[in-house]
């Protein structure tokens, strides 16, 4: 991915991106998103929701429990937090997106797993519709962008 956008990723999304610059034993995110340009879109959607979400539930769960501090005789249930995801690995394997991380709850695996399936058809060059081939390896591509 070229340098500009995977600079916008980690300046939207800071708090999944803080093993960026950590020691290759501890992660390899700090080699980038290692996938093409077309991807992006799957990539910042997936992690806008991702965010999203975990927010979400750190909200119900504040508003839940001074819900019960000042109605005592009308609990509600206080939600779970979900871990803060950050970010290890994001890189093509076998011509599909691949997206390694850490915290997150099933919410999160399935929209993984959205995206991760949505790369599927999408060219990894463009970002328009693809398909996956395979030509001695995988990768997904765009008629324009399918290779000899």
């Amino acid at each position: 991915m070229r340098t500009e956008l995977d600079k916008l990723l980690c300046e939207k999304y800071p708090r999944m991106m803080v093993n960026r610059h950590a020691s290759m034993t501890e992660t390899t995110m700090m080699r980038g998103f290692e996938c093409g340009d077309g991807w992006y879109n799957i990539i910042s959607r997936l992690m806008s929701q991702i965010q999203h979400h975990i927010d979400w539930k750190e909200k119900q769960r504040k508003w839940a429990i001074e819900w019960n501090q000042e109605h005592p005789d009308q609990l509600r249930p206080v939600p779970e937090l979900v871990p803060q995801v950050t970010l290890d690995q994001v890189k093509e394997k076998f011509g599909t997106l691949r997206f390694y991380y850490s915290g997150g709850d099933d919410y999160v695996r399935g929209m993984v797993n959205m995206s991760e399936s949505m790369s599927a058809v999408t060219c990894e060059t463009c970002g328009n519709a693809g398909e996956l081939r395979d030509e001695g390896w995988y990768y997904v591509s765009c008629n324009e962008h399918a290779r000899d």
